[in-house]
């Protein structure tokens, strides 16, 4: 460590997040300490940890107030994590119509936020300062874990509006003496990727962050020409936000010269799991209870595909309780190498709009049709769309090499996964563009009934 990065991390950074009145390294010195507990001391933590949050929102937010009156619920006889189960499921549905009853008595101090809408249900919602602790806590101690800190030069490509358009004076400082340089990922035209090689070379960073879509991009980009990324003394490239696809850590990995880290969250359920350089995928679970469940909304045994649903006990304020991801997953039982006892996520499948409906009903993953398309000569970048149970979509962007056979091929292939009868369209266009999220979506069904996930 650098005698710049040690001055940041131990000094510059902890003043900064204390003039936020952020508890960040008291929360990231914590967590360090527990991720090795014994399981049994890990639980019984949680367990006051739930129960804690239960007796607070159950008090002072009128919403679960409410409910837990109605429903003869009583926080403090909360004794499991199971007894979660008691309660209902909440969605995006249903924190639009709480409202401000969502909010805690006397909690003034928010921040307003909003999901990018990608799924076709945008929510609006609030955080705290012990939401952003957490989340800042969380994300620096699994930066650790992977040999590099807060204060070594770091490259973000990046997205979001929040963070893109805070770009004020005080915003650059910090980004300065952080030595953090960010890059715009919903720009990646021919022109940009050119300038994006040439700022990680001429940076040199020790880590990079962003989309896996958008850094596999940047390499594929500097493979195509023949320039050499892989001496610039990047030691980890962190990705999260979309689902890593294997050939994405692959291609990031070999021309980068650096393993590829997966993390995952969302900006509304929190900063979730995070990958060890072992490869174990930890839920941050000190703070955080995930359940996996079915389609009926019960939870699904350990090593069970289900829905991803969060209970953060870090946001009392604007509580995220049973909070459905719509995101599909598995848990592991199975231990770590890296003797980290936080529990683990077996596979991250994606997002129940990731996955497709045959005109017989069954549910596949997006994977299915991925597979086709991307060993088609001349696709560059595509995005399959199934907008009806008889109507899919497949938009490309394709070199000289792609022809009537790359197209027949597309078409054949998805009618025999599909349906012979659902009418497969293709469409070329010159540029594929992402969210506005600055995200990238590689398959998106409006089809309903994806969410009841089975085996295809």
């Amino acid at each position: 460590m650098s005698l710049f990065t040690l001055a940041v991390s131990h000094l510059l950074f902890p003043l900064h997040e204390k003039i936020k009145r952020h508890d960040s390294v008291s929360i990231r010195k914590r967590l360090e300490k527990q991720e090795r507990w014994p399981p049994e001391q890990l639980e019984k933590w949680r367990v006051a940890r739930l129960r804690d949050f239960l007796t607070s929102i159950g008090q002072s937010v009128p919403y679960y107030r409410e409910l837990f009156e109605r429903i003869g619920f009583d926080p403090t006889a909360v004794s499991s994590t199971a007894d979660l189960s008691r309660l209902p499921i909440s969605d995006k549905a249903t924190m639009r119509n709480a409202g401000d009853s969502l909010k805690a008595d006397g909690a003034d101090d928010l921040t307003r936020y909003n999901t990018g809408g990608s799924s076709g249900e945008p929510l609006i919602f609030y955080i705290g300062k012990d939401r952003k602790s957490h989340d800042v806590g969380s994300k620096w101690r699994v930066t650790r874990w992977w040999g590099v800190d807060i204060g070594d030069p770091e490259i973000v490509v990046w997205g979001s509006p929040i963070e893109l358009g805070a770009q004020d004076r005080l915003r650059l400082l910090r980004d300065r003496f952080l030595r953090t340089k960010l890059l715009p990922a919903f720009e990646m035209s021919e022109k940009n990727l050119d300038h994006f090689v040439d700022v990680i070379q001429k940076y040199r960073p020790t880590m990079l962050f962003g989309y896996p879509s958008s850094l596999s991009l940047i390499a594929a980009h500097a493979r195509t020409h023949g320039i050499s990324m892989d001496r610039l003394g990047i030691r980890v490239a962190f990705v999260t936000s979309e689902r890593l696809y294997d050939e994405q850590r692959k291609i990031i990995s070999e021309v980068f010269g650096c393993p590829v880290a997966n993390g995952y969250g969302a900006r509304d359920a929190g900063f979730l799991a995070h990958e060890c350089p072992e490869g174990g995928m930890h839920l941050q679970s000190e703070d955080i209870i995930v359940e996996i469940v079915g389609s009926d909304g019960k939870v699904l045994p350990t090593g069970q595909s289900g829905e991803i649903v969060v209970t953060h006990t870090a946001t009392s304020h604007f509580p995220f309780l049973r909070y459905r991801t719509g995101d599909i997953a598995a848990l592991s039982t199975e231990p770590c190498a890296c003797g980290r006892t936080l529990p683990l996520l077996k596979e991250i499948q994606g997002r129940s709009t990731d996955f497709v409906v045959a005109a017989d009903g069954t549910i596949m993953h997006g994977l299915a049709l991925i597979y086709t398309v991307r060993d088609v000569p001349g696709v560059e970048r595509f995005k399959i769309v199934q907008h009806s149970l008889d109507h899919t979509e497949v938009i490309l962007v394709t070199s000289g090499m792609f022809d009537e056979a790359g197209e027949a091929r597309i078409v054949r292939d998805y009618k025999s996964r599909l349906g012979h009868e659902v009418n497969v369209t293709i469409t070329r266009v010159d540029q594929i563009p992402p969210e506005k999220s600055g995200k990238f979506r590689y398959v998106v069904s409006h089809v309903s009934g994806t969410t009841a996930i089975k085996s295809s």
